[in-house]
């Protein structure tokens, strides 16, 4: 038999980093059964009591909310933009960058359609949902060869893909990021 005095509780984690925790487990659960999650869920699958969620969040629905502004921050896109090799020729940088971009219009879709919203959190505070100084950087080795400056052709580049790759706008499918990069430098006309 083990006595009380030998049993040990875990060591109880900061704040923030139990917030992180059930951020981060929460997020497929709010994909595969949106709204309707349970907090129980949400416990189970951060390991933690049910009970430690309300130490962290006052309600289900804010835990949603923090899902959804941690989906909407802009730095991981940030740093993957950043990575991109910046010798690599201008179509091949925006091809990459382009991919990146689909990929955060398909997940943050996803999850909010999940979470039945319709558009990004509205606190003022928050930085845009995309950074285009990130996609300006992508685009600057190359800007004496362009007819306009990077931070026209970042938001040219954001909003081409942004029509093409949505389904509310792409109908058929989102373009290839070769065919979105095409008309971003080359036009339509032959």
């Amino acid at each position: 038999m083990i006595s009380t005095a030998h049993r040990r509780r875990a060591a109880a984690l900061p704040v923030a980093e139990r917030r992180r925790r059930i951020i981060e487990a929460t997020l497929p659960l709010l994909l595969e059964h949106g709204t309707d999650l349970t907090t129980r869920q949400i416990a189970d699958a951060a390991g933690i009591a049910e009970g430690t969620i309300f130490r962290a969040f006052p309600d289900k629905e804010s835990v949603i909310d923090a899902v959804i502004e941690a989906a909407f921050d802009p730095t991981p896109f940030e740093a993957a933009l950043d990575s991109i090799d910046a010798s690599a020729p201008l179509e091949t940088r925006l091809e990459v960058a382009v991919e990146l971009l689909q990929r955060r219009v398909e997940r943050l879709g996803e999850l909010m359609t999940a979470a039945g919203r319709v558009g990004p959190p509205t606190d003022p505070d928050r930085r845009p949902p995309t950074s285009l100084g990130a996609l300006e950087r992508v685009i600057a080795p190359d800007a004496a060869q362009l007819r306009i400056d990077p931070p026209t052709c970042a938001r040219l580049l954001r909003g081409l893909t942004f029509a093409s790759t949505h389904p509310a706008f792409a109908t058929d499918g989102p373009e290839t990021p070769a065919a979105i990069v095409a008309v971003l430098l080359d036009g339509v006309r032959c």
